[in-house]
């Protein structure tokens, strides 16, 4: 189980009410974007109204500080993405940007509303790209339709500096470096004697990342890993590395000498068809338990296996909803879908299976196995 699955498996559990979950679609660029932060404080004041029919003001007040702050963070509405969740409650406080749209939404609730981020998470088209040269590093992380930079964790060194610090070789702190830029590799102004103590420190550089991005996003995300760096790095990162997400081709240039696009194309070429590799693998593997009993479409069947526990592995359709919803009693009820973001009996048999540890994967519609939306392969 990945670390995302057991952050979204936190979200699900029961918090000390009231929890407040927001989604809205943003935009990337100007001048749509300038209307993402207006958007914003108005489904911040659906929450106020919400929240006031039955907490004090000021309670409100402070249960609305952390989304007013936000509202006034010019910077972080200027990196936004497709797409907006902000999830709050007592001791915790969550915001995350988005690589696709969501619908517009404020729910306050006993517990969070999640069924947007099960959806985005869980597909299966994810990856991460470790942009890489001598002296710096970054992490991109995207699907078939767009590639971001993302933060790297504190303990991940994002130069070679960081990483070493007094330890670097005096002839590799004289080294002229352009960065990550379309230049190239680093030129080398003297020191042409000291090329043996300049490529021990690159060597000790590429472990330090190699094992902080396994332990901090890797093993974290559980997303495939794919190197972009001159042919020379390649060779040398992938003798000192560990890291069993790694990908076994990568992308041989300097990565900062391609157009975010083209980067984006040619690692979606690299992935999916690992991608498809692994939705057949997952088609027939749920092909082989339901010839067995071990498997099942049927909502009936799903949900009742989904509260026994006996759910492994979750194939959902992506833009499949089933208007209902899962009562009390743990029986199915069908209604109409005047509220899909919130009454879809799909997700919340995918909210069932991640509480109990099972693996859910969003799969789209042509390579889905059955007709009803979802596929569960159980346990025993």
């Amino acid at each position: 189980m990945t670390l995302v699955n057991v952050y979204l498996s936190e979200l699900l559990q029961v918090q000390e009410p009231p929890c407040l979950s927001l989604y809205q679609p943003t935009h990337r660029h100007y001048p749509e974007n300038q209307k993402d932060p207006i958007r914003f404080r108005n489904l911040v004041k659906g929450l106020e109204q919400s929240l006031g029919q039955k907490y004090p003001s000021r309670e409100i007040q402070s249960l609305l500080q952390p989304f007013q702050s936000l509202t006034e963070d010019g910077e972080f509405w200027n990196r936004a993405l497709d797409g907006l969740a902000v999830l709050s409650a007592a001791g915790i406080y969550r915001v995350y940007r988005l690589q696709r749209p969501v619908p517009e939404l404020f729910v306050v609730a006993d517990s969070f509303h999640v069924k947007p981020l099960l959806r985005i998470f869980q597909s299966a088209d994810r990856y991460q790209v470790l942009a890489l040269n001598r002296q710096e590093v970054k992490l991109l992380e995207g699907n078939r339709d767009a590639l971001d930079a993302i933060e790297l964790a504190p303990n991940v060194p994002q130069t070679i500096t960081q990483a070493l610090g007094e330890e670097l070789t005096e002839p590799h702190q004289t080294v002229a470096s352009y960065g990550m830029g379309a230049g190239g590799p680093a030129m080398r102004h003297g020191h042409g004697s000291k090329k043996d103590e300049i490529d021990i420190d690159t060597e000790r550089f590429f472990r330090a990342v190699d094992r902080a991005v396994l332990e901090h996003h890797s093993r974290p995300s559980g997303l495939p890993l794919i190197l972009a760096a001159l042919p020379e790095h390649h060779s040398l990162f992938r003798q000192v590395s560990h890291n069993p997400f790694l990908m076994e081709k990568g992308i041989e240039i300097n990565p900062d000498a391609l157009p975010n696009d083209a980067l984006r194309e040619r690692a979606w070429n690299l992935v999916e068809p690992n991608y498809l590799e692994r939705l057949a693998a997952l088609v027939e593997e749920f092909g082989a338990a339901r010839s067995k009993a071990l498997g099942a479409e049927e909502l009936d069947q799903v949900v009742a296996a989904a509260i026994a526990g006996r759910v492994s592995t979750l194939l959902i359709e992506s833009e499949r909803q089933v208007a209902g919803r899962i009562n009390a009693a743990g029986g199915i009820e069908l209604d109409t879908l005047d509220h899909p973001e919130v009454d879809d009996l799909l997700d919340d048999v995918a909210e069932l299976v991640l509480r109990k540890g099972g693996q859910i994967v969003v799969v789209p519609k042509e390579r889905m196995p059955t007709q009803t939306g979802l596929a569960a392969i159980f346990r025993f």
